[in-house]
């Protein structure tokens, strides 16, 4: 993602946090341990020396090397150069981020007002994380797919249903599967200049995995939508699209985080195949506003 890009959508410290949240699953819990004291507090970590930052963790200078590393920075040292420069950047001014917990005897203003900050979170973290090289080379696909099929089971299924709704209202093929048996009897039928799509959050629902190995085995150019880049799901995918990892809690289950970051990430492959199929695509959409034009006039009584 370019520079001006991570500007627009998120400051460093959101990046940072978002890097954690998405790697953690991968990490060792030592490992985690560093990640989140680095996140947390990255003023009082820039302080420290690899052997400071392993006391404090608990943890080895090795762990520490290695979890520098898993985030991105050769070393230690360049880790504890990034986190000087965003403890700058936070101390110039900006505004403490508002919780997201949400108690039972919370007023309704402030549920309203933390999670519409926790899905504003959420768009950001997805949007700073995206590999956008891997988005490219779904819409190329996706452009000239002769069908398209998308899986998806609970929350994940209504992004699903979104995903073909919006591709066939530009005039191309696709199919939205959330019965496991329908699907994997579909994807069967798949071949080379086809595509797969399976969005799962965690990336091992056995449902959705099946059905895109299936696809992946006959030919079709496969894609996975999952908040865990190393799960299961990804050894069956050509091109792997992350999406933000949110902790979830009693009242606010991962599902509703983890369908908002799954919309931004279709809203994103279908602007990029309206794009790349606009001389059909234009028509076929203007098409589809005047089917449905009269259901939208209001009659008089």
């Amino acid at each position: 993602m370019t520079q001006d890009v991570k500007e627009i959508f998120g400051s460093p410290g959101g990046s940072l946090a978002a890097k954690v949240r998405t790697l953690a699953p991968s990490m060792t819990r030592s490992m985690q341990r560093v990640a989140e004291a680095v996140a947390g507090d990255p003023a009082g970590c820039a302080a420290l020396t690899v052997t400071g930052l392993a006391e404090l963790t608990g943890t080895s200078e090795a762990t520490v090397v290695r979890t520098a590393r898993l985030l991105g920075y050769p070393g230690y040292r360049d880790l504890r150069l990034a986190l000087a420069g965003l403890a700058a950047q936070q101390q110039s001014g900006r505004a403490p981020a508002i919780t997201t917990d949400i108690a039972v005897d919370d007023p309704i203003a402030d549920v309203v007002a933390k999670l519409a900050y926790e899905e504003q979170q959420t768009l950001v973290d997805t949007a700073a994380g995206l590999d956008t090289t891997q988005l490219g080379a779904a819409v190329t696909a996706l452009a000239g797919a002769r069908r398209t099929d998308v899986y998806g089971i609970g929350a994940s299924g209504l992004v699903a249903q979104d995903l073909t709704q919006k591709l066939l209202r530009i005039g191309l093929i696709a199919h939205a599967h959330s019965d496991p048996h329908l699907a994997v009897t579909n994807a069967v039928q798949l071949r080379a200049g086809d595509v797969a799509i399976a969005i799962t959050h965690s990336g091992s629902t056995g449902d959705v995995i099946e059905p895109l190995r299936v696809a992946f085995e006959h030919g079709a150019t496969t894609v996975a939508i999952t908040g865990r880049p190393d799960s299961p799901v990804t050894q069956y995918a050509d091109h792997v699209l992350t999406t933000s990892t949110s902790r979830e809690t009693e009242l606010r289950p991962a599902a509703m985080s983890s369908r908002t970051s799954q919309l931004l990430v279709v809203d994103c492959m279908f602007v990029g195949v309206a794009q790349r199929t606009y001389e059909s695509a234009a028509p076929a959409l203007a098409a589809s506003y005047e089917a449905l034009a009269h259901r939208h006039r209001t009659h008089p009584r």
